[in-house]
């Protein structure tokens, strides 16, 4: 069942990413709004719109929150396999992603700090990204 969730996340997510889909969309948009004067705006014309997008936004939901958590364990899958193949990585930091999230800033500071005592240098990226940004 697994495997053909995700086959069927995969495609709807790749459908509903394509730019035909949101001209599909905003057609459809347009034909519910000309259709307004000939239903009178009634309530069944509004419940109409109104159920369709809560329906679709619902299951939108579902399959955005599947393809993040792929995307996500195969980075980290990438991340992990990168740090097991250097010979100065720390094979601690091989599944961090399960810490907390205080766990991980605590982590994030100590790695600050020691750059910053190690190198001298401030341990952030902020004057480089600065200079990056002048130049353009």
């Amino acid at each position: 069942m697994d495997e053909t969730f995700t086959k069927i996340a995969s495609k709807c997510a790749r459908i509903m990413g394509q730019p035909q889909t949101f001209i599909i969309a905003i057609l459809l948009v347009i034909i519910w709004g000309a259709s307004g004067p000939l239903l009178k705006y009634s309530d069944t014309w509004q419940l109409i719109v109104n159920t369709a997008t809560t329906v679709l936004t619902f299951l939108a939901v579902f399959l955005i929150q599947n393809s993040q958590n792929r995307d996500g364990a195969a980075m980290q899958a990438k991340l992990d396999e990168i740090l097991r193949s250097l010979d100065k990585a720390r094979a601690e930091f091989v599944g961090i992603e399960h810490l907390t999230d205080a766990q991980i800033e605590a982590i994030r500071h100590a790695l600050e700090k020691d750059i910053r005592d190690a190198g001298g240098r401030d341990g952030l990226a902020v004057p480089t990204v600065e200079r990056l940004l002048q130049r353009y």
